[in-house]
């Protein structure tokens, strides 16, 4: 069973999300030897996938929601030497019967009381119960000051709803099933690739953060939501700004996140502790360019070279028409019907890596230049075994691919696969693989 929840106006529905059945591993496997850590952007649906999980898998749950905690439960945990005075006082304020070993205690929004998520290695000690916590801003410093951060955690991150989780949520198990049969044969998909690639775009315009598509269908301000978001990490605006400026960074082509474009006198690494914080909101994913692309690529990163997206592709089509009116233009049914007159290969771009780091994979990407001292540019940086593997991304113009070429041709020897990601439909052609975008999550 896997479960999500997604909101529609005023009524919660729940759809299946492929990290129940790790939380479910965790519960076998673990049995209470840890707490489960479920990290992940605001809005994203951690709360709600919890509280889910403790109704279908325990006898009873204590929720509490440290952002709006009576005080009376929250200075339990400034004193925690005695157990069973701790657990009287939580059944009595709560109402609700703890049952040993049958019942799961969760810390919801956890960041904001450091010292519950430092008792956390004492209650597990305990083993009376299971405790799952949920959080964002995990690593910012002064949710982490003066704590000690338990090393009985068992860490998990919920992504949006990846391009398979969104069509079980239109209630279809099948198409995206099948796909991994395509890919290993290296078969088109023919007449269904025009389907796919129209479901895609859907999922583009929604996106898959549940709980941020609720808040833009009633307030139309989705933007200004997450700039508020931005404003809590770093009252100075730069977080707020870097992150508006995230879709013309990405169409301009620069090689980099040109800081000083955006705020005068700063460049990356006067920035660096604001990105990092941005980074850690999980709201943004980073693309770090590598100086030597071989196997260990975290090896040679330089973490003052960097490409940003937004980590919900649905999130980025908004904040890069967000000056327009939702409901008086057609952006969003041209974009879906494909007749959007606009260069969409940083929309794309943007969609691969939020693919990429949904399946597991870092980001990384590569520049070197061209004999016009231009720039030849490799968009991601895959590591497979003892090979790199070069993906060059394409929404039009795929005929010709001349940095995937010289790449090739410069690192021979470290090349395995080498993909170009576009809008067409699947197929090989000499040692390069075609792949159509909605099978990013298979390479």
């Amino acid at each position: 069973m896997y479960l999500c929840i997604a909101f529609k106006l005023n009524e919660i529905m729940i759809f299946k999300r492929k990290l129940y059945q790790k939380m479910l591993q965790w519960k076998s496997e673990r049995n209470g030897s840890t707490a489960l850590l479920i990290k992940g952007a605001r809005r994203v649906g951690k709360s709600t996938l919890v509280e889910e999980f403790a109704k279908n898998e325990y006898k009873t749950y204590v929720l509490i929601d440290f952002a709006h905690v009576s005080k009376q439960i929250s200075v339990l945990f400034e004193d925690i030497s005695d157990l069973n005075f701790f657990f009287l006082r939580l059944q009595v304020e709560t109402g609700v019967t703890l049952y040993e070993r049958e019942s799961v205690i969760i810390f919801d929004e956890v960041q904001l009381k450091p010292v519950a998520r430092q008792a956390i290695k004492y209650l597990v000690k305990d083993g009376r119960y299971d405790y799952i916590e949920t959080g964002s801003l995990l690593s910012i410093k002064k949710n982490v000051q003066n704590i000690v951060i338990p090393s009985e955690e068992t860490r998990l991150t919920l992504f949006p709803m990846d391009f398979e989780e969104f069509y079980w949520a239109l209630g279809n198990e099948t198409t995206y099933s099948i796909l991994p049969k395509f890919w290993e044969t290296r078969q088109p998909l023919e007449g269904s690739h025009r389907k796919l690639m129209r479901d895609l775009r859907l999922y583009m315009l929604v996106g898959g953060m549940p709980q941020a598509i609720d808040t833009y269908l009633k307030t139309n301000n989705i933007i200004e939501l997450y700039k508020e978001d931005f404003n809590k990490i770093d009252p100075t605006g730069r977080a707020s700004r870097l992150f508006a400026a995230i879709p013309s960074q990405l169409m301009s082509n620069a090689g980099r996140f040109q800081v000083s474009s955006v705020i005068d006198n700063q460049d990356a690494q006067r920035v660096a502790t604001v990105v990092a914080d941005m980074a850690d909101s999980m709201t943004i994913s980073l693309s770090y360019h590598v100086n030597d692309p071989n196997v260990g690529l975290p090896l040679t990163q330089n973490i003052y070279r960097y490409k940003m997206f937004v980590a919900d592709t649905g999130l980025f089509v908004t904040l890069a028409f967000w000056d327009k009116d939702y409901t008086e233009n057609s952006i969003y049914s041209k974009l879906l019907s494909d007749k959007l007159d606009a260069n969409l290969g940083y929309v794309y771009e943007n969609l691969v890596a939020q693919m990429l780091t949904a399946a597991g994979n870092e980001l990384f990407y590569y520049t070197f230049p061209d004999e016009n001292n231009h720039n030849y540019e490799i968009d991601f940086l895959l590591s497979r075994g003892n090979k790199i593997c070069p993906i060059e991304v394409k929404s039009s113009g795929y005929k010709t691919h001349k940095s995937l070429d010289e790449f090739c041709k410069k690192y021979s020897v470290r090349i395995g696969d080498r993909f170009l990601v576009y809008t067409k439909d699947l197929r090989k052609d000499g040692v390069i693989l075609f792949v159509p975008v909605y099978m990013t999550g298979l390479l």
